[in-house]
């Protein structure tokens, strides 16, 4: 269903998806089990068409990125793809909740390689924007340019990913300003072409210290379920994987793959609510000054 068509036709194509119904979440959770169980083609088609109404909300938000709607259209459909391929009722959540994110994700990675000749994951953005900030506070109290060594300590990261993070934003700049913000989302995952509609800088800095969480509980992961998680979620560039293409990589039931996944994230949202109710390191060491 990623129909490709050109800007004579997507009006067209826009008054035959406001067509099709919208599903209740009964009708979602069936056509779900439809697809997991039986593979069957006639309910991820519906469930697809369904939903091809949100591709284009979504679309509409990235507009002002510089990319047509029918390209941000045709991207965001491989998202919506991949979302009903991977989707899971027994977890209980709307489809469109759990497709917002594939839609984005494909939206985002679609930008990110066409302005930039080299890629660079959306996860380190939203580092080199966070270190950028921290180095810039740290200059300001120190009174020179900090070291490696000190904005890692401030980051609680440790030297070999502190050099990535360096490598990554000379990268950056030899490939020029790129109009996608540094955090990696073009609406919000510091911006080197400010976006005034997109989230204020507080929540922005929330969202880091929040990847920052993220990062950690994935490094304290082992080795099988870190790979899991990577692949699920294309941590390292690449597509994401449904559950049963997980499980055929790394030779799991896609029972044991959805498991590991979800132990996985119920870990990382505990670490989350812990650091949400803790005074963080930047905020403590503004007291102690």
């Amino acid at each position: 269903m990623a129909r490709r068509f050109n800007d004579t036709t997507i009006q067209t194509y826009l008054r035959d998806i406001n067509e099709v119904p919208l599903l209740t979440a009964l009708q979602e959770r069936e056509l779900g089990w439809a697809i997991i169980n039986d593979s069957c083609p006639e309910a991820k088609d519906h469930m697809i068409r369904a939903n091809l109404r949100l591709v284009v909300a979504i679309g509409k938000q990235f507009l002002h990125r510089g990319m047509p709607l029918s390209d941000l259209i045709e991207e965001g459909n491989i998202g919506l793809i991949r979302a009903v391929e991977g989707f899971d009722p027994a977890q209980g959540a709307r489809f469109s909740t759990y497709a917002a994110w594939w839609i984005k994700q494909a939206i985002k990675r679609m930008l990110l390689n066409a302005t930039q000749p080299i890629h660079v994951p959306a996860y380190m953005i939203d580092l080199i924007g966070k270190w950028r900030r921290e180095a810039a506070r740290l200059e300001e109290s120190l009174g020179r340019q900090p070291s490696i060594d000190e904005v890692a300590q401030v980051l609680d990261i440790p030297r070999r990913k502190a050099e990535i993070v360096v490598q990554a934003m000379q990268t950056r700049h030899t490939v020029g300003r790129v109009a996608i913000g540094e955090d990696g989302e073009p609406r919000d995952f510091t911006e080197l072409l400010e976006d005034r509609r997109g989230a204020s800088p507080t929540i922005a800095a929330e969202r880091n210290e929040d990847l920052a969480t993220v990062l950690e509980v994935i490094e304290s992961l082992t080795e099988r379920d870190r790979r899991v998680l990577k692949l699920r979620f294309g941590l390292e560039g690449q597509a994401p994987l449904t559950l049963k293409q997980i499980g055929a990589v790394i030779g799991l039931t896609r029972e044991r793959v959805r498991q590991i996944e979800m132990e996985t994230l119920n870990r990382i949202q505990k670490r989350l609510n812990q650091r949400n109710h803790a005074p963080s390191r930047s905020s403590v060491q503004r007291k102690a000054s």
